[in-house]
């Protein structure tokens, strides 16, 4: 019967460690097995990713397209290429970062479809300098009450703001998008977009400014 004390002493600091790790850890630690279990082809797994996960990276393809079908396309192909390539999955960085690089890449492939179709749109950017580099006002998407005027108002320059980013330059456009829309960090989008955190301040300002140009001071 001595063989179950030590048994039950490992329990005991097993469950320890659990109760002492921060949500951070716990959460990373979730992330893990839930990984794991889609890298084993786990059909439940990758159901319920793409429940949790689908709204997100919508949303996000939306904004880069701004094409309801186009963004559902893409949305449907971004977790046909995650299912394809999760046995790859390094975890250098979160399941959210990776699918949205995933669905980054799969709307640059249809621009880029588009473009040797002679269908995109471009503009210049060059800039002159000294103009501010502040985030966009927070105020276009806060959900918060507002009467019927106010209402109106703010889905006119979401509307205007959505029409300034389809003339950005894509590379400016999915920093804004990502930064601004979908609050993600500078590390994050440099994660997102493979590029140096230097270069996502870069082309967040040059975006942010140019957007600015367009729309007028209203924002």
């Amino acid at each position: 019967m001595s063989f179950g004390e030590p048994i039950a002493l490992r329990g005991q600091v097993e469950l320890e460690e659990v109760a002492s790790a921060t949500p951070s850890e716990v959460r990373v630690a979730g992330e893990a097995q839930f990984v794991e279990r889609l890298r084993t082809g786990e059909a439940a797994a990758f159901d319920r990713l793409v429940q949790e996960r689908s709204g997100d990276v919508y949303a996000l393809l939306y904004r880069l397209t701004e094409d309801a079908e186009e963004a559902r396309d893409l949305t449907q192909e971004t977790f046909l290429r995650a299912f394809q390539n999760i046995a790859r999955f390094r975890g250098d960085a979160d399941l959210k970062t990776w699918l949205y690089r995933i669905a980054v890449n799969q709307a640059r492939n249809r621009w880029r479809w588009w473009r040797r179709r002679r269908r995109d749109k471009t503009v210049s950017l060059d800039l002159p300098t000294g103009e501010r580099e502040e985030p966009l006002s927070a105020s276009l998407y806060d959900r918060e009450r507002r009467d019927p005027e106010q209402e109106t108002l703010a889905h006119e320059r979401e509307r205007a703001l959505s029409r300034a980013l389809q003339t950005l330059g894509r590379p400016f456009r999915e920093a804004v998008v990502l930064r601004d829309v979908e609050g993600l960090s500078y590390e994050e989008i440099a994660a997102t977009l493979e590029i140096s955190i230097g270069t996502v301040k870069s082309r967040l300002s040059r975006g942010r400014i140019e957007l600015r140009r367009k729309l007028g001071s209203s924002f």
